[in-house]
């Protein structure tokens, strides 16, 4: 069983290896005002503002939209009001309900629509020790992620169907220390695992404003039962009661592996 399987079983068990939660959706940042705004105000502008930059005829139409007085293409905007559409704060917002595998924040067309039309956007990855950001997918992007702090970050992706002889391992897979990048081509199924007991960040770009992102774990348990048990064999649910059973589906060497991480940073953290 190749380690990406492996990776999607573990993300699966109750243990203190998390995944990274995905960032939530964020009121754009143009609906922000000085003064607080009713939430259905906000919710109000940014229906404004997306219809303004989705029906513009232009590029220079959006920007104007975004970054003159009264959208008007007269005068640009300064000081505050500025900086709110041109610069994006990559602040993990960290609390109680945050998994403890680390944090991830993005600047996508929604939390920064200056985006809007220009086919990128960038995701910082804040990463624990022993922290997994599980198998997942980026349906409309490729990622180019880099790695800023930390080593030993292990990583893996499965491409389409074929790629190596049936029965042969298809995992592209490998370890990043610091400054060192590596490419998830679309729609391949990836993970990152800081096997290191100090914390790691990554910056991760994406060649869409709005890349998507798809849990591969959540979703397959997500279909009809029936499926899900015809295709694993494992049993018909992870409860209390059997998750000793579902334990034993664990390789033994990725079990391990996650054990001895986590010994080697107990009490360095």
């Amino acid at each position: 069983m190749v380690a990406i399987t492996k990776f999607l079983i573990i993300g699966l068990m109750t243990v203190a290896v998390q995944a990274l939660p995905q960032p939530q959706a964020a009121a754009p940042s143009t609906t922000m005002a000085p003064a607080p705004v009713a939430t259905k105000d906000a919710k109000a502008l940014a229906v404004e503002i997306f219809s303004k930059l989705f029906t513009a005829p232009t590029a220079v139409k959006r920007f104007q939209a975004l970054l003159t007085k009264d959208a008007a293409g007269m005068e640009l905007l300064t000081g505050d009001e500025l900086k709110k559409q041109t610069v994006f704060p990559f602040t993990p917002k960290v609390n109680s309900t945050t998994a403890k595998g680390g944090v991830t924040v993005s600047a996508n067309i929604e939390s920064f629509p200056i985006l809007t039309g220009l086919g990128i956007s960038t995701t910082l990855g804040f990463m624990e020790p022993c922290g997994i950001n599980t198998p997942h997918v980026h349906p409309r992007a490729t990622e180019f992620l880099t790695l800023v702090e930390g080593e030993n970050l292990r990583f893996g992706y499965v491409l389409e169907n074929a790629l190596v002889a049936a029965g042969q391992n298809p995992e592209v897979a490998g370890t990043m220390n610091k400054f060192e990048g590596t490419v998830f081509p679309q729609g391949s199924i990836h993970f990152q695992f800081n096997d290191n007991c100090d914390k790691a960040v990554f910056v991760a770009a994406l060649n869409s404003e709005d890349p998507g992102t798809n849990q591969v774990a959540q979703g397959f348990f997500a279909l009809n039962s029936g499926v899900v048990n015809a295709t694993l064999g494992f049993p018909k649910e992870i409860n209390g009661q059997n998750i000793a059973e579902f334990r034993k589906m664990i390789p033994a060497n990725l079990a391990q592996d996650i054990d001895v991480c986590l010994a080697k940073c107990n009490g360095k953290n």
